[in-house]
């Protein structure tokens, strides 16, 4: 496994990194992102990324727009993580974890030769997303504890309380935003959210919203 080399700001990152297009899925700065990994093209990114730098952008395919010859278009936000855990399983999976470092706009992408997808990023946008814990303070707490209270009762869902009451609130936000079971346009937007206050906010209407749709509608309870 490669050496660990400290990203600290945009200009420690690589310009062109590979990309797992993932629906649903969502990174952000410093939270975690388990993912099990099977099909080849995606083994390989893996093993290369393990060989040098451990970096790997994890962003959405665009659902919305026709696809084209490398498969489905991108949207233009993603984030860069780096493998934090990894473990093989008995049956050639791998199965990995990425921490969140940076979100990055799409530069490009490039015609490559690996079976994989890459991108030339540029992370100067979201320069700090490098900063932890940046905006906690003008974050609403509380009534982001009150929208995950009515989702947990909602669903009939525990969650330990202790636990959420000590975690940091950028902690709290992000690791929320990453698990919420919402859309691909919803992770899209708590995404691209220009701060952690903008994206906690949204995080409440979204459940809100979601919470608001879900008696006599006939839709299938959040899980």
């Amino acid at each position: 496994m490669a050496k660990h080399r400290p990203l600290n700001s945009p200009s420690d990152a690589p310009a062109v990194v590979p990309v797992f297009p993932l629906s649903g899925a969502l990174l952000l700065p410093r939270a975690e992102l388990p993912l099990n990994i099977f099909e080849p093209r995606y083994l390989a990114m893996i093993d290369d990324a393990l060989a040098s730098d451990r970096l790997v952008g994890i962003i959405q395919p665009d659902e919305g727009k026709p696809e084209g010859p490398d498969g489905p278009e991108l949207f233009r936000v993603g984030c860069l993580g780096r493998i934090s855990q990894f473990s093989e399983s008995g049956d050639g999976r791998y199965l990995i974890t990425l921490t969140g470092i940076c979100r990055f706009e799409v530069v490009e992408e490039l015609k490559v030769e690996t079976p994989y997808r890459q991108c030339r990023i540029d992370l100067k946008p979201y320069a700090f997303d490098f900063d932890a814990s940046a905006g906690e303070d003008a974050v609403d707490r509380t009534a982001l504890l009150k929208a995950l209270a009515a989702f947990l009762e909602a669903n009939q869902l525990e969650a330990d309380w202790e636990g959420i009451e000590q975690a940091g609130t950028e902690t709290l936000v992000n690791a929320l935003s990453v698990m919420s079971p919402y859309g691909t346009l919803e992770k899209q937007a708590l995404l691209e959210a220009k701060d952690l206050k903008s994206r906690a906010e949204m995080l409440v209407a979204i459940t809100q919203m979601m919470l608001a749709r879900m008696p006599g509608d006939g839709d299938t309870p959040l899980q």
